[in-house]
């Protein structure tokens, strides 16, 4: 867990954990009744406290949370008093990245040193939570209110080099061999001094208007801060640093912390923690399968979507090849790719001379003939289905053997397009999200015949290029676009029945969506929409309503932002309600027989997100999802539900199952023909609603016996 070493007269103390040095009660145990012997040695002058890992420690173990064990003695809060009020001087020697309970185990000891690129940041309040071990308190004190409410309220860290600048850390030392060496040097010092003690209880923040400060800093927030609780809390843990002594603050933001952990936010934001950890745990891919080697990218289609793809993979060092039909289109598509990177330098993403490391990589071509070296072939074309077994039937020509042929299809039979090549083993479903290099979200698609290695260098590349990869199966629109589909498909039918599309996407705005139903149907344009409707009309043939309200719009030629009329008329960015579209709807509810009547807003919010919940049902029995945090971390990174929530199966679990069942049952009743064609509730949420048991528990079960 650790070990004592002694340097002079100095004791290190090395984390040694891992793999990440967290802190749970028996590290807190043993750290705490280490400090207190070496504080009762006489030959030891000071403490180094450091680590043999990469990272100096990753904090808190957030397992503890759902266990109570977090409070357990010695918590952490008392852990950093018990530093901080040893006779010895200890020295936080942090070489890497020291995250939440890590700093403020740092911010109690009464020196810093650290590596310039060394990482420190307090990121409680992206799990809607604030520090509860000193971070509020002891960080204003050293840093400064303004850096300490920046950081505290963003979650974001900051480097060795700022952290300098700021008093956070006292010394910067390389990393290496020598950083430790350099830390003992560094107490040595200290030790000699006549009183080296530091404590934060002696300190009081410096600042000329603390209120005034904190008062414009929550104007400042309040627009990204609505409907949350813990930004506030943090706050007003803040302000008590500058008003109250060290001890009462502590308490404050004690019971601030514990207030907050009790909180649907919190669980939320701790539900989408661990689903991060577990969406890349892939049944039948162990963690021992090797990835193949990637050292070169082709993407075919150099339009917005294949851009995007490239751009993602050039700034993370990959050359890219970008295949097109006509030479007008590539020189557009790397002109694009050129000016993106000049405005990043422009932006000072970038220097200057990485964006143009970056554009150079990027070489154009006409021919597959020119793909042959590539590892892997990402395909970016239209969304048909006959455009792509062509692209594939050509791959299967040209690439070379092992090379790993993706599709960005979104809602395409990644089997029907792998069928057509010699190697269905070497094809993946990547369904980027648009835009491609700044949207986290990448659904890897696991095809029937997928060979492990390939989806383990899916993941594996989705990391390089800074994505969260999420592994789903082959059915239509996979799980984002599937689970979209009875969300939009609501939303545009209550329009036959008489709400207005502002109606409708206010209420989900105020929900927390980032965008209403309508609105996004403009933005990305309701002929994208039609268009994939067009591809499956066999299917959706028993609803001759179906889409009617958009359908109309598009055969208006009212495509959306990019026409400027679609279910609103735009003036720039900003949307009008147009009375036309109401109409339009009441002409199509006369004809296919809808009756227009009002419709409350409760209605509206559970009618959208109720069928979409309960198409996450069946994805889940169907096991195109591995797990409901799967289905949470795509909707909330690539469709705008809201993180506080925790994604809509979480949600799900918060509203309560038996609820939602209730609902579903009413609507398939009360909407007659219609209701009982789209509001059957799925098994496996009837059988969880009945027997009382939660989703979450349900799939802690099955993880259980598995």
């Amino acid at each position: 867990m650790f070990s004592i070493e002694r340097s002079g007269s100095v004791a290190v103390i090395e984390l040694n954990a891992p793999p990440v040095n967290a802190l749970g009660l028996k590290m807190r145990q043993a750290l705490s009744s280490a400090v207190h012997e070496l504080e009762a040695d006489e030959q030891v002058k000071a403490i180094v406290l450091c680590s043999a890992l990469p990272l100096f420690c990753g904090g808190a173990d957030i397992a503890e949370f759902r266990t109570g064990a977090v409070w357990d003695k010695p918590d952490l809060p008392d852990l950093c008093v018990t530093i901080e009020t040893s006779r010895k001087p200890v020295v936080a020697a942090i070489a890497g990245p020291s995250m939440g309970g890590a700093l403020e185990i740092a911010l109690a000891c009464d020196y810093r040193v650290a590596a310039p690129e060394a990482l420190m940041g307090l990121p409680e309040i992206k799990l809607g939570l604030l520090p509860g071990a000193g971070g509020t308190q002891r960080l204003p004190r050293i840093a400064g209110l303004e850096v300490a409410t920046r950081m505290i309220l963003s979650g974001d860290p900051v480097k060795g080099d700022f952290a300098l600048s700021c008093g956070l850390v006292d010394a910067l030392f390389e990393s290496g061999q020598d950083f430790r060496a350099h830390a003992i040097e560094f107490a040595t010092r200290i030790a000699r001094e006549g009183d080296p003690k530091r404590s934060c209880a002696d300190m009081t923040v410096a600042h000329p208007d603390p209120k005034g400060f904190l008062a414009g800093f929550r104007t400042e927030i309040a627009p990204r801060s609505k409907n949350l609780v813990a930004p506030e809390r943090c706050l007003k843990s803040l302000q008590a640093a500058c008003e109250l002594p060290l001890a009462q603050g502590l308490a404050q933001e004690k019971a601030g912390f514990a207030e907050l952990l009790d909180t649907p936010q919190s669980r939320a934001g701790r539900h989408l923690f661990f689903a991060e950890r577990e969406c890349t745990k892939v049944p039948g891919v162990s963690r021992e399968q090797r990835p193949r080697d990637i050292a070169s990218v082709a993407v075919i289609g150099a339009g917005t979507m294949g851009r995007g793809i490239a751009i993602a993979f050039l700034q993370a060092g990959y050359p890219v090849t970008l295949l097109e039909a006509t030479q007008g289109a590539l020189e557009q598509g790397l002109d694009q790719v050129s000016k993106h990177f000049q405005r990043a330098a422009d932006k000072g993403r970038f220097s200057p001379d990485q964006a143009e490391a970056f554009a150079s990589n990027a070489t154009g071509t006409l021919s597959y003939a020119d793909l042959a070296d590539a590892d892997l072939i990402i395909e970016a074309a239209f969304e048909s289905m006959n455009v792509k077994r062509q692209i594939f039937e050509a791959l299967d020509r040209h690439a070379k053997p092992g090379a790993i042929l993706a599709s960005n299809t979104s809602t395409l039979d990644l089997d029907e397009i792998a069928a057509v090549t010699s190697r269905p083993e070497d094809a993946i479903g990547l369904h980027f999200f648009s835009p491609a290099n700044v949207m986290r979200l990448l659904e890897v698609v696991r095809g029937a015949k997928t060979a492990p290695d390939v989806i383990a260098t899916a993941i594996t590349v989705a990391k390089k290029i800074r994505k969260l990869p999420v592994t789903v199966g082959v059915c239509y629109g996979f799980v984002g676009n599937r689970m979209l589909e009875p969300y939009f498909r609501e939303g545009s039918r209550l329009l036959l029945e008489g709400a207005a599309p502002k109606q409708v996407d206010d209420v989900l705005e105020g929900f927390g969506m980032a965008m209403g139903i309508h609105a996004m149907a403009d933005l990305a344009g309701i002929d994208v929409g039609a268009r994939v409707r067009q591809e499956r009309r066999s299917e959706i043939a028993h609803d001759p309503a179906y889409q009617a309200v958009q359908d109309r719009l598009f055969e208006l030629g009212r495509l959306g932002q990019k026409t400027g009329r679609g279910s609103y008329i735009y003036e720039g960015q900003t949307r009008v309600e147009d009375p036309e579209v109401v109409q339009i709807s009441k002409e199509l509810a006369t004809r296919h027989g809808v009756a227009h009547r009002q419709i409350d807003d409760q209605e509206i919010l559970e009618r959208c997100l109720y069928p979409l919940i309960n198409e996450g049902f069946l994805i889940l029995e169907e096991g195109m999802a591995t797990r409901p945090g799967d289905c949470d971390l795509i909707w909330v990174n690539g469709y705008g539900f809201p993180d506080w929530r925790g994604g809509p199966m979480h949600y799900a679990d918060e509203v309560g199952l038996p609820r939602i069942l209730d609902r579903m049952n009413h609507y398939r009743q009360s909407l007659g023909a219609y209701g009982e064609m789209w509001f059957t509730p799925a098994p496996l949420l009837e059988e969880l609603a009945n027997t009382g048991v939660t989703l979450a528990e349900h799939f802690e079960a099955k993880k259980g016996t598995s």
